[in-house]
């Protein structure tokens, strides 16, 4: 049996977003990626670090099923959109604060989003230094306590604000960006629609920059 990392989020105070790992997840796509093997290299499921998955975790948990890499089709295997798989990945950041919008006023740089009435935005940890790309910005939701707020304004490198309108949001609340649809989360197919690029590109970024943790 792998050995797991306590599914620690950031302090209140930071600013690094997470990208949780499902164990239970890979474990639980193993057997349907071989099903749906291409009979691609081995190299594919380990591409840029098992696409921002953390090839020697992967490497592990595959070695511990007694499954071979080489079969596997990398997309089942991580759950990516149009896989039909459960995801492996998601991405969590914290609500840093919140601040009342009024109408007419602007967030973040260049002001690409005005206040259409009165509101309330949180500042989130997570922007593009960690794959939260700045097309993003005014196209995309997250979820705080199971409620979709959208991004708003240009995204910065560490963090974004999103619109939570009349929710009370306490500093520190979790802000999940995408994960299982299946739990409620927004998906990562609304990522690559906003933004044109394949949820592997956008996996294996995230995977790299954010802070990769693993949980059961």
């Amino acid at each position: 049996m792998t050995s797991t990392l306590p599914a620690r989020l950031p302090a209140a105070g930071g600013v690094a977003p997470v990208a949780l790992v499902s164990e239970s997840a890979l474990r639980q796509n193993a057997p349907l990626a071989l099903a749906a093997g291409t009979g691609s290299r081995a190299d594919d499921v380990f591409a840029a670090d098992a696409w921002g998955h953390g090839a020697e975790w992967v490497a592990s948990v595959l070695s511990d099923l007694g499954m071979d890499a080489a079969p596997l089709d990398a997309a089942v295997l991580f759950g990516l959109p149009g896989s039909h798989a459960r995801p492996v990945l998601s991405l969590r950041g914290r609500a840093l604060g919140t601040k009342p919008l009024l109408r007419g006023e602007g967030v973040s740089y260049g002001y690409t989003h005005r206040a259409p009435l009165d509101t309330t935005v949180a500042l989130v940890t997570g922007g593009y230094a960690q794959g939260v790309v700045r097309s993003l910005g005014n196209a995309v939701s997250v979820s705080i306590d199971g409620r979709r707020h959208l991004i708003v304004g240009r995204v910065a490198m560490d963090v974004c604000v999103v619109d939570v309108g009349d929710a009370v949001v306490p500093r520190g609340s979790e802000v999940v960006f995408f994960g299982d649809p299946a739990a409620g989360h927004p998906s990562l197919q609304e990522w690559t629609d906003a933004t044109g690029l394949t949820p592997a590109e956008i996996v294996a970024v995230v995977g790299v920059r954010a802070d990769r943790r693993v949980t059961a």
